[in-house]
């Protein structure tokens, strides 16, 4: 059985990610409420731990999993170790002594509880134990009633238990689920960031412009490149850290410019340019999370991968571009179309990133239906652009991996930095 695990971060009110929650699907049914749930979660199990590796998928986070009450009565959690999991208990799992019992057992082994859509029923008294053994509440911002919230809330005040925003969509709904009390959230509004009353593109963004433009010709002057390159200080220092990180791993030390290009290759010194080139188009003032810039990398890489699968008239770099500037309305906080007024990018590109449905596009669409978790969206978008889903599961890994891996580099190569520093 084909089986996809997607990601979605969980934030702190800092919105730095500090965990992630697996969700499931498999190429039988689109919906996981339609498929058996221990069936569901062995398989998440099976795929994230196993097959693909965790660290793969949560970067050495911990993950929120579903557990029946089946697999916690088999003690399936009891498989992993405690920090690479947090044990979700849906509504499902009706309390019980037996389901007292084992979650207080695996409490004392050190793992941590998360219950899910809880519905507090007070004719049964062990909802109360088990709410006492929880370390987490999930609350769905949009399902829940606001009596249904309200109780919750004060019942995590009077258990000291930490609250999760589900679907917090805007920046509106985060500001009022900190004022809650809500101390971790999920949902979608990470990628938008507090918008500015005024815009403008700063000065030394328009430095990688012509590198840009020269790596966009269909004959790119390498000596060229090397030479723009080397006329920035900021630019070169960057890139000879990325090439000289474990993340490239060369057999000898780079020490030119020129070096570092023939060694990457100029896609892969085109994709280090838009990494850099939206960094510092938020501006000093305007700070962008590594979760933004991981979805942009993912994004933008899953594209070209998926790109690979289509017609030999399409162009890798098109698609990893498309999906690279895809949050780009919302990063600088403007209409999409003066944001690409000042972006050398082609027709079709523009036109995918406005809504203009063409491959670009529907490549585009297909990506965040499968980040979104919209089983039902992704399978007619899959089926449109006729990829199978064991081929996207692969993709989707893949692209994990590589923007882990560029971010990584940069954190690295942050970390020698104020080292160096320091010992001055």
């Amino acid at each position: 059985m084909e089986v996809f695990v997607a990601r979605q971060p969980i934030f702190n009110a800092s919105e730095e990610a500090i965990a992630y929650e697996l969700l499931y699907r498999n190429n039988q049914e689109n919906f996981f409420p339609n498929i058996d749930g221990d069936r569901a979660t062995a398989d998440v199990i099976i795929n994230s731990f196993l097959n693909i590796g965790i660290d793969q998928l949560s970067g050495g986070k911990p993950c929120f999993i579903n557990f029946t009450e089946t697999l916690l009565r088999l003690k399936v959690p009891t498989y992993f170790r405690p920090r690479e999991i947090v044990i979700e208990i849906l509504e499902t799992v009706k309390p019980s002594p037996e389901i007292i019992k084992i979650c207080r057992e695996l409490r004392k082994l050190g793992y941590k509880i998360a219950l899910d859509d809880f519905v507090f029923d007070k004719e049964n008294p062990y909802c109360k134990e088990l709410m006492k053994l929880a370390d987490y509440i999930k609350v769905d911002m949009l399902a829940a009633s606001e009596k249904k919230r309200e109780e919750i809330e004060l019942i995590a005040r009077l258990l000291d238990i930490k609250l999760l925003a589900e679907k917090v969509e805007t920046r509106r709904d985060f500001e009022e689920a900190k004022k809650r009390g809500y101390t971790l959230f999920q949902g979608f509004f990470f990628s938008k960031p507090v918008i500015l009353s005024t815009y403008d593109v700063p000065v030394y963004f328009h430095s990688y412009y012509e590198v840009i433009q020269r790596l966009e010709m269909s004959e790119p002057n390498m000596e060229r490149i090397a030479e723009l390159i080397e006329q920035d200080l900021s630019l070169s220092y960057k890139l000879l850290k990325l090439i000289n990180s474990p993340a490239y791993r060369p057999k000898h030390k780079i020490n030119s410019i020129r070096q570092a290009i023939i060694l990457l290759g100029l896609i892969e010194i085109q994709r280090w340019i838009y990494v850099l080139a939206i960094r510092d188009m938020t501006g000093s003032d305007r700070q962008i999370s590594d979760e933004v810039i991981k979805l942009c990398l993912t994004r933008a890489k899953m594209c070209e991968l998926i790109s690979t699968k289509l017609s030999e008239e399409a162009v890798p770099s098109s698609f990893f571009l498309t999906g690279m500037f895809s949050l780009m309305e919302d990063i600088i906080g403007q209409p999409i179309g003066k944001v690409l007024k000042d972006m050398p990018l082609q027709d079709d590109i523009c036109d995918a990133l406005r809504g203009k449905q063409n491959n670009l596009k529907k490549v585009l669409d297909l990506v965040i239906a499968i980040e979104q978790a919209d089983w039902e969206r992704a399978g007619s978008s899959e089926l449109e652009i006729n990829i199978t889903q064991n081929e996207y599961n692969h993709f989707y890994i893949q692209a994990c991996q590589w923007a882990e891996g560029l971010l990584r580099a940069e954190y690295l190569q942050g970390e020698t930095l104020k080292s160096k520093v320091d010992q001055l």
